[in-house]
């Protein structure tokens, strides 16, 4: 029954680099022909150059035509095998392209449908929300420390002539301080520093007082 209708092939189907490779087969075995005949050509050749005319060389000159056109038919089979396989190698390079496109698109569908899962749980309206909070706790800010560093003025019902006056009394209360520690250490009293009687024409010096104390 199989010989009548025939049975389903079970051999596995022929790749496209595999029918490359046994194309590049076919070509080399044609280039070794070529080499062979291009060989026996060269031979011929150079016999017929030393021969005279005649039947012999005419014979040869036959067989010489005979190789040249096989070598002919060779060199244009073998032309129409390399023009297949780079047909085929053409066709293999756009195959892998299609397949770098191919992956391609599906790792830009993937990355798409990530991002739209992402982007879909983020909710705008609260974004600015938070947004318009931000800005107004920066303005909230920027007034309370305007109001901390805000100076303090004098008041005005201050009377300016009782300001001199007390900073002048705040001058001598000074300089009274300062002499008295100065004369504490040079052992003058403090009491005797403005008191000095007007029929003495010098200070009283330290140890003259000293003296008169003892």
């Amino acid at each position: 029954m199989n010989r009548l209708f025939g049975a389903k092939s079970t051999a596995p189907k022929p790749t496209l680099n595999s029918a490359i490779s046994n194309i590049d087969t076919r070509v080399e075995s044609m280039d070794v022909k070529l080499a062979k005949l291009n060989a026996e050509l060269t031979t011929y050749q150079s016999k017929l150059s030393k021969m005279r005319d005649g039947p012999g060389k005419t014979a040869l000159k036959n067989k010489a035509l005979k190789v040249l056109r096989q070598r002919k038919m060779y060199e244009s089979q073998r032309d129409q095998l390399q023009q297949q396989s780079w047909n085929m190698e053409q066709a293999g390079m756009m195959q892998d392209n299609l397949k770098n496109v191919m992956t391609t698109v599906d790792a830009i569908k993937t990355t798409n449908k990530s991002l739209k899962q992402q982007y879909g749980k983020i909710n705008i309206d609260k974004i600015e929300q938070m947004q318009d909070e931000m800005a107004d706790l920066m303005e909230l800010g920027n007034e309370i420390q305007e109001s901390i560093s805000r100076s303090y003025d004098i008041p005005e019902d201050v009377d300016e002539a009782e300001l001199d006056a007390e900073l002048e009394a705040l001058g001598d209360e000074v300089q009274f301080e300062a002499q008295s520690a100065w004369a504490e250490q040079e052992g003058t009293p403090s009491f005797m520093m403005d008191e000095v009687p007007t029929f003495i024409n010098e200070a009283p010096q330290s140890t003259k007082v000293r003296e008169a104390a003892g």
